[in-house]
């Protein structure tokens, strides 16, 4: 959001989590990434993607080619969402996070 990482967006085998950082939250005038997601340090669940994600995914033609290019099942929200909005139009981008397994 702005230029500050904000939260993280998880998908598991029970849906979807998104937890807004802590240190965002003690920022000066943090804004919320939506009004559907209010800030708070708790953590939201759902089990479809969050309406706000969803309406960041390209539609029509634009989707067409997504999936296409990276071999993307449309149902596939988390993955479409993580190749397409890496810079969304507006003040939110959605980047992975790369995880390291403790050797």
């Amino acid at each position: 959001m702005h230029e500050n990482w904000a939260g993280t967006l998880v998908e598991d085998e029970e849906g979807f989590h998104y937890t807004y950082k802590h240190e965002y939250l003690e920022i000066e005038n943090p804004e919320p990434i939506s009004l559907t997601l209010p800030l708070t340090p708790s953590k939201y669940s759902s089990k479809i993607l969050f309406p706000f994600f969803d309406g960041l995914i390209p539609e029509g033609w634009l989707l067409d080619i997504a999936e296409k290019n990276w071999k993307i099942d449309a149902r596939d929200r988390m993955s479409i969402l993580l190749v397409t909005c890496k810079d969304c139009i507006g003040a939110v981008s959605v980047e992975p996070i790369e995880i390291q397994e403790n050797e």
